[in-house]
C-alpha cells in the first residue's frame, strides 16, 4: 500500500478528542473533521484553541488529511451563495491555522445544460472561492457523486484557479450513477487532491441521482473494485490520503478498523 489510510473522525461517533484518540490507536495515518458546526466550527476556535488543536494532532503522531466544509447547500442558487461563500472563507482561514491545505465541500447537482442559470451562478461562487483558497496555498475539493465526471471535468474546467479540486468518492459515483468509478479517475486526474474509501451498490436507479435506491456497505462488500480503483490512482500518479469514511452501520468503530485492515491488505 503507497498511500496513507485516514478516517473521517465523525464517522466514529466518538467525539473530536476521543475520536482523533481512536483513530490513532487503530493505526490511521490521519484523520478528516467536520467543521461545520460545533467545537471544530471556526466560530468556536479561538486562536489558542487552535494551536492547542494542531498540537494534540500532533502528539497522536497523527496528520489532517483535509477539513470537511460541505454545508449541503451548494454554490448553484443565487440567494444562499452569499452565505455559503462567507463560511467557506472561513473554512479556508481555519486550515490555514490548522495548518492543512485540503477543504472539501459539494459543488451540489450540476444542470446536464452547460446554459442553465445555476451553471454560470456556480461558476462565479466557485471561481470566487477557489481564488481565495488558492492565494493562501489551499484547495477547494469538490466530492463526486452526483453527477457523471465528464460534466463535473467540464464544469471544473471553467474555473480559472488552481484553488478548486475533487476528493474523489468511488462509492458515491456508484450510488449516484452509477457511474463509471474507474475510468474518472483518469478523466479527473490533474483535479483530485484527497479521497474518500467507501463502498456501496445501486440498488435501483431513479429519475435523478438522488432518489435512487442506494446502499452504503462496508469496505469490499459493494460494487467499488478496489483493486482496478486503486491501480488507477496508481496510474495518474496519485500519492494523497485514503480516507476512510463510514456513514451508517450498527459498530462504526468496528467497520473503520476493518476497513483499514482491508485497505492494508490490499497488494496494490
Amino acid at each position: 500500500m503507497q498511500w496513507k489510510i485516514g478516517v473521517i473522525i465523525d464517522s466514529l461517533k466518538l467525539g473530536v478528542k476521543k475520536g482523533i484518540e481512536k483513530a490513532a490507536e487503530i493505526g490511521a495515518d490521519g484523520f478528516q473533521i467536520y467543521i461545520t458546526e460545533g467545537e471544530m466550527a471556526p466560530e468556536n476556535l479561538s486562536r489558542e484553541d487552535r494551536e492547542a488543536f494542531r498540537k494534540f494532532v500532533r502528539s497522536k503522531n497523527l496528520e489532517i488529511s483535509a477539513l470537511c466544509g460541505d454545508l449541503f447547500k451548494g454554490f448553484l442558487n443565487r440567494q444562499t451563495n452569499p452565505e455559503v461563500i462567507r463560511r467557506s472563507k472561513r473554512f479556508i482561514d481555519l486550515a490555514v491555522d490548522l495548518q492543512t491545505r485540503i477543504v472539501t465541500t459539494h459543488i451540489g447537482l450540476l444542470p446536464q445544460d452547460t446554459n442553465a442559470p445555476e451553471w454560470e451562478i456556480g461558476v462565479s461562487a466557485v471561481t470566487e472561492l477557489a481564488r481565495y483558497a488558492e492565494e493562501r496555498g489551499c484547495v477547494f475539493a469538490s466530492e463526486t457523486g452526483p453527477e457523471e465526471p465528464a460534466l463535473l471535468k467540464r464544469f471544473l474546467d471553467q474555473i480559472p484557479s488552481k484553488g478548486m479540486g475533487v476528493n474523489y468518492d468511488p462509492a458515491n459515483l456508484i450510488m449516484g450513477g452509477p457511474f463509471d468509478h474507474i475510468g474518472g479517475v483518469k478523466l479527473l486526474k490533474d483535479y483530485i487532491v484527497h479521497t474518500h474509501a467507501k463502498d456501496g451498490v445501486c440498488l435501483q436507479k431513479g429519475p435523478t441521482p438522488f432518489q435512487n435506491e442506494y446502499l452504503e456497505v462496508p469496505l469490499g462488500e459493494g460494487s467499488v473494485a478496489f483493486r482496478y480503483y486503486l491501480g488507477a490512482l496508481r496510474d495518474i500518479g496519485y500519492k494523497g490520503y485514503l480516507t476512510i469514511e463510514r456513514e451508517v452501520g450498527e459498530d462504526p468503530v468496528a467497520d473503520v478498523t476493518r476497513a483499514l485492515e482491508y485497505l492494508r491488505s490490499l497488494k496494490i
